[in-house]
């Protein structure tokens, strides 16, 4: 299945150009995982690192999870892949299903787009325990663009080294 990417739009309000640019983002990480086998999407980048690509979507369904849903909209729930709270461990993509990791992020990123749009405005704030201190959904939007964003550049050069495909 191909991943279909809009741009955002170049005028737009406040929230549609959120939305829109996290949603970009989120088209351009399923993007990097196109085409590849199992075995590709788990090839780590250079060891000791266990960063991959499957790594990458595991981390990004977490970090979905814990904006939206554990900060948002307060829910008391574990993260996905680890019952000890560490992040790290869905870097370690070395034994993952490919099915499950897909299914858990897009799971992940169907509950975020709902938290946000039942959002009355981008105003609303909540307290992030591991900062201690609140936060408003704008800055949890603005952040998933950034943790995307950054990821993304990883993304690109695991796809580079795994097929030598470049761009997107």
């Amino acid at each position: 299945m191909e991943t279909e990417r809009i741009g955002p739009p170049l005028l737009a309000g406040e929230r549609e150009m959120l939305r829109a640019f996290l949603d970009f983002h989120r088209a351009t990480l399923a993007m990097k995982c196109e085409g590849l086998t199992d075995e590709e999407l788990r090839r780590q980048s250079s060891p000791p690192s266990t960063l991959s690509l499957l790594g990458l979507v595991r981390h990004m369904a977490e970090v979905e999870r814990t904006w939206f849903r554990r900060v948002i909209n307060g829910e008391d729930i574990p993260l996905v892949w680890s019952d000890s709270g560490d992040f790290q461990e869905a870097y370690d993509a070395s034994s993952a299903d490919r099915s499950a990791a897909f299914e858990a992020w897009q799971r992940e990123v169907e509950h975020a787009r709902r938290i946000e749009r039942e959002a009355e405005s981008l105003d609303v704030t909540a307290y992030n325990a591991r900062w201690q201190e609140d936060v408003s959904l704008r800055l949890v939007m603005l952040h998933m663009m950034h943790e995307y964003a950054r990821h993304n550049g990883h993304a690109d050069f695991l796809r580079e080294a795994i097929d030598g495909s470049v761009g997107v």
